[in-house]
């Protein structure tokens, strides 16, 4: 009852801040230069046709005024009207952000499935060459920027080597929908190995060049984690009475020492639904960043603001998603929440 309080406050927590974004967001799209209207409507419109879109979207009322509109229309679950696409927000965002989810979820996948063995290994053989392999790729996989590792796979393994798919999420041949727009998973439910195959090949590239930071952050934390729960003292009983490294490292480490991790991968997670925008243009991948840098381009008000709004949202979810997934790892955080 006291953990569902703890819950409860979070959540109200995560409104306060989802509100304050909103107000960020929308004061920050108001101040940038350029008028939406006559973007919208091309330099080749009179004042007049400006002047009825601008009382038509709104822009003539007060700030105070305006944000009140777009407030209610988030209550509402609306997000307006896109200028770029002349179509609802809330349908753009539900075409593009299953590509973007989709590529998201796999950089995850290739993190943990890259990251945490190596972390493992390197809290293992501390202070030997495998630890310093790991600590050096760690570093380089860190401080390189994704658009560079994007361009640079695309070059070798698009253009050099020829072995793997450049742009897009299928073949321009190929045509497939499902309904998730989860291709990888969809093809899977109408058992279309020929889809799967072509949406996995397509997956690899833009997917490694995000997932190699993390990679590395997760290769770091969990080393440091790792390290820090073998000084325990059950650990050092277990090592005393003799059980296996591997069980010792495995069952008795790897849990609690995989709680810091967690939380980095819940930031992560969060972080690339709106941050994948560089890559996704590289790869020409019709997910939601790349529709949002259009937006931005075209200084699309409603699109602009949708994007970072449901980012955001995504955000607070992943993170309140990451304190129960702590909670059922670490007792201790239970605990806590109960006390609170």
């Amino acid at each position: 009852m006291e953990f569902a309080a703890f819950l409860t406050r979070r959540v109200l927590w995560s409104l306060l801040v989802l509100i304050g974004l909103s107000v960020v967001i929308f004061l920050i799209a108001r101040v940038v230069p350029g008028d939406p209207a006559r973007m919208a409507l091309g330099p080749t419109a009179t004042p007049e046709m400006v002047d009825a879109l601008r009382e038509k979207l709104g822009l003539n009322l007060p700030l105070i005024q305006q944000y009140g509109l777009f407030l209610s229309g988030l209550a509402e679950g609306e997000l307006g009207r896109s200028l770029l696409t002349e179509q609802s927000v809330n349908n753009d965002i539900a075409q593009t952000f299953p590509a973007t989810l989709e590529l998201v979820l796999t950089t995850i996948l290739i993190a943990v499935v890259l990251g945490v063995p190596l972390g493992v290994a390197a809290a293992r053989w501390k202070d030997s060459w495998p630890d310093t392999l790991v600590r050096a790729i760690a570093i380089v996989s860190a401080v390189m920027p994704s658009f560079f590792i994007a361009l640079l796979l695309q070059v070798l393994a698009g253009y050099v080597l020829q072995v793997l798919p450049t742009t897009g999420r299928l073949p321009p041949d190929m045509e497939f929908s499902g309904p998730t727009g989860l291709i990888v998973l969809d093809s899977l439910m109408a058992g279309r190995l020929d889809v799967l195959g072509e949406a996995l090949r397509h997956l690899l590239l833009p997917s490694l060049a995000l997932s190699l930071a993390t990679m590395g952050q997760i290769a770091r934390i969990t080393r440091a984690s790792m390290i820090d729960v073998s000084r325990q003292d059950y650990i050092e009983a277990a090592r005393a009475f003799g059980i296996p490294t591997s069980v010792r490292l495995f069952k008795y480490q790897l849990r609690p020492a995989f709680v810091p991790p967690m939380t980095i991968l819940g930031l992560e997670f969060a972080s690339l639904i709106g941050g994948a925008f560089v890559v996704e243009l590289i790869f020409a991948w019709p997910g939601m960043a790349a529709y949002g840098i259009r937006a931005i381009t075209q200084k699309d008000l409603n699109a602009i603001m949708g994007v970072v709004m449901v980012s955001g949202a995504f955000f607070v979810v992943v993170n309140l998603l990451i304190d129960l997934l702590v909670g059922v790892l670490d007792p201790r955080v239970r605990i806590r929440g109960r006390r609170a």
